[in-house]
Parts: structure tokens; sequence; C-alpha cells
């Protein structure tokens, strides 16, 4: 129950954290988590009396509910699938995911504060908690998740110059240090068949990649280590 209510409180807060970050990004870690807890100018009741602030407001509004009840539900999820020494991990790998999903809709950008902290954090999940893969594991797929989309943008860059951007990599990299290689490459067709997906529904070719591997890599971690 405290990972649900604490899943929910983060995931209100996740519209909020990236809007702060589409405001401040490029930064500095230390100058992003200083704006990120800093309140910005208060409007003035002119401003709060705009119609069209009050439709932003409510959409707003609305957006972080929805995040706050979708995390709410896989930290219940997870509550229930994985094992209880995993349970930890596995909340603060699917929290970091839902937040760089929303970061990089909005900015189609994966900023570096948060992906490589959790490259750095699956590796030590590996390490001392060991439940989803071991240490080889993790450091190969992590290695993996850097050379493989890495090698894929050298074979297709002469097509597509963007074919995978440098957020994208350092975020599958950091997938393969939680879940390994093997299901790394899981996670790679699966984010692909995603993005397929969701570019001909929006008869487009090109967009944020990052929220088709989050939801790709949620995905997987729990029909491979759901106990």
């Amino acid at each position: 129950m405290t990972g649900v209510l604490l899943g929910f409180g983060f995931g209100c807060f996740i519209p909020y954290m990236a809007r702060r970050f589409a405001k401040f990004m490029p930064a500095s870690f230390a100058y992003a988590l200083i704006r990120l807890f800093t309140p910005g100018k208060f409007l003035s009741a002119a401003k709060r009396r705009d119609k069209r602030y009050r439709l932003l407001k409510n959409a707003f509004l609305r957006r972080s509910l929805m995040y706050g009840i979708g995390t709410a539900l896989l930290s219940f999820a997870a509550g229930v699938c994985f094992a209880p020494a995993a349970e930890g991990g596995s909340l603060l790998f699917i929290w970091v995911l839902l937040l760089l999903c929303e970061i990089d809709a909005r900015m189609e950008l994966l900023p570096d504060i948060l992906t490589v902290p959790l490259l750095i954090f699956g590796f030590c999940f590996a390490v001392f908690n060991g439940s989803w893969v071991g240490i080889g594991e993790s450091a190969i797929g992590a290695l993996g998740g850097y050379f493989i989309p890495a090698l894929a943008s050298l074979a297709l860059v002469w097509k597509n110059k963007d074919v995978f951007g440098g957020g994208d990599i350092k975020l599958l990299a950091a997938c393969g240090a939680w879940l390994g290689l093997e299901y790394l490459l899981y996670v790679i067709i699966l984010s692909c068949a995603l993005f397929a997906v969701y570019a001909a529904v929006r008869r487009q070719r090109q967009g944020a990649f990052g929220p088709a591997i989050a939801a790709a890599a949620i995905v997987v971690a729990f029909f491979v280590f759901a106990v």
C-alpha cells in the first residue's frame, strides 16, 4: 500500500517535473535540481482569471491525475508480481521510465541526469540484489544497449541521420543494465513495433522514441520477472 500511495504522489508530480525540465534544460545536474524544487514566479490575479490560463491549468491537472492513477496501478502490480526483494528496485525503474516518457514526449530529449543514474542504479541493483539479472548480465546488457543502436545508427545513417538519438542509446543502455542483454533485445523489438504503430496512427515518420522504449521495458519486465 505504501508503494501505491508513493506511486500516486510521484505520478501526479511527473507533468510538473517534465515542465520544469522543458523550461530549464539543458542544465547541469545541480542547476536542474535547484530549479526543479524552486517555485516559479507567482501569477497575477488577472492572469489567473484568464480563460486560456484556466483551460491550460485544467488540462495540466487532468494529465497529473492520469499519471498519478497510472503510476499507482503499476506500483500495485509491481508489488503483486515481483518478489519482495525486487519491489523497491522495480518501483524505481518504473517511476523513472514514466518520467522519461513524459519528458521525451514534451521535449524530444532524454536528459543525461536521469538516464545515466538509471543505468548506474540498474548495475547496483544487480550487484546488491540480483533477483532480475546477475552482475555480468547487467554489464553485458548495458554494453549491448549502447553498441547495438550505435551500430544500427551507423548502418542507417545514410537514410536517416537521426535514426537513434544519443538519449535513446543511453536509455537502452540503462534498460540493458536492469534487464540484461537477452531481454534488452525484446525491448528493442517491442519498442520498434510500438513506435511503428504510433507513427502509423499519427501519420508521421519521426517523433520521440523514448516513450516506446519506456513502455516496452516496463512490459518486458512484468512478463519476464513476475513471480
